[in-house]
């Protein structure tokens, strides 16, 4: 689930950035195109991931939600 993600994310980065004239056209491309950028974008999505279940918990327990 998270590799298509990150590549959709990768893009739209590199568009954005493009666009802004920080990087140029044919940078943007090898951007969104590298399997080692995906790759460590998937890990960074899935510490996200976790570290909001988690925070999540930690919520429900300081407020009371849980059962």
């Amino acid at each position: 689930m998270l590799g298509p993600l990150s590549r959709i994310i990768l893009r739209y980065v590199a568009g954005a950035l493009a666009m802004l004239g920080f990087i140029t056209a044919d940078m943007g491309h090898m951007l969104a195109d590298d399997p080692d950028v995906a790759a460590v974008l998937q890990w960074a999505l899935g510490i996200l991931a976790a570290a909001l279940a988690e925070g999540g918990y930690y919520l429900a327990k300081k407020v009371g939600w849980r059962t």
